[in-house]
């Protein structure tokens, strides 16, 4: 792991664009932003990535979860092109969750590399694109490209410096020390902003929900070992931060895809949890979706099937 550390970890990338552009040759990148309810935040985002389409970036897609706000016309006023989830593969009836939304953006978009941005993000740098394609662009053995940040934890009126991601600290870090320790050195293992090769991400299965980066994280290693990941630096990132309650669904999903990767497969998907009413504390019992989606090269290849039977 020290060694991988010391070789796939950028502290402080500093690609240019002109060099990633020069890097990037004929091929093609995609960004993508998953989106459920941002309207507040998947402007800016958008506006963060807009500069570099036609330069280093070849289509901007907002993918839209079936939001109840403003959120598609924010983004399309931002400069997005904008996609619902049911606009894509019709024929899937779709489910709930971000792991779905990533996995129709690969038959939404044309790129041959991908990076994946969160739409809840305030304040985000321009920088961020860039850096993640660095690895993929200059070195040809990664695959997926993790980006690792401080996440301060906004409280009320306050921000503490340190205690975002309380998912990872209390959960996945120890839950990959004990299941697979080559990973340890992943600095945000749950983190949703990445980049990957369009290749590796339509061979893999795409996990529900909240499980979808860990499930990716798991898979690029099995299959292409440490050398197939790489990690950058992209400073600060200021999202909204859940409660409690939100947070543990959240880790019963992750959790839920981690032990399946890991040869334990789940059997049930109620996730309990208690509130308190009226002096008495009930059960408040949540299905949590853990079955995957199928590689999208399967997927594509019965699509091509059927509309060319009689």
């Amino acid at each position: 792991m020290a060694a991988w550390l010391a070789e796939r970890t950028w502290q402080s990338p500093e690609w240019t664009v002109e060099e990633l552009v020069r890097a990037k040759g004929s091929r093609t990148v995609s960004v993508v932003l998953p989106a459920l309810d941002e309207e507040r935040t998947v402007g800016g985002v958008v506006a963060a990535v807009r500069p570099l389409l036609g330069v280093l970036v070849d289509e901007l897609v907002v993918v839209d979860s079936g939001s109840t706000d403003d959120t598609a016309a924010v983004a399309a006023r931002a400069g997005a092109r904008v996609v619902r989830r049911s606009d894509v593969l019709a024929d899937w009836a779709p489910r709930p969750g971000k792991g779905e939304v990533l996995w129709r953006s690969l038959a939404a978009t044309d790129g041959d590399l991908l990076v994946f941005l969160d739409s809840d993000l305030v304040e985000p740098e321009p920088g961020f694109v860039p850096a993640l394609l660095g690895p993929l662009l200059t070195l040809p053995d990664p695959v997926l490209v993790k980006g690792f940040y401080r996440r301060p934890l906004r409280l009320e009126s306050t921000e503490a410096d340190t205690g975002g991601g309380r998912v990872t600290e209390l959960m996945a870090r120890p839950l990959l020390a004990a299941l697979r320790p080559e990973l340890s050195g992943v600095i945000q293992p749950l983190g949703g902003e990445y980049a990957a090769r369009r290749d590796f991400l339509e061979s893999v299965p795409f996990a529900a929900g909240y499980g979808v980066e860990i499930g990716l994280l798991l898979d690029a290693h099995q299959h292409h070992g440490l050398a197939g990941l790489a990690q950058v630096n992209l400073g600060v990132r200021k999202h909204r931060n859940r409660s409690l309650r939100q947070l543990g669904v959240m880790a019963r999903q992750i959790l839920g895809t981690a032990l399946n990767r890991s040869g334990w497969p789940q059997h049930t998907s109620e996730f309990t949890q208690f509130t308190q009413v009226a002096g008495e504390w009930l059960p408040d019992v949540t299905e949590v979706l853990l079955a995957d989606r199928p590689p999208m090269r399967e997927v594509l290849v019965r699509e091509r099937l059927a509309t060319r039977a009689p």
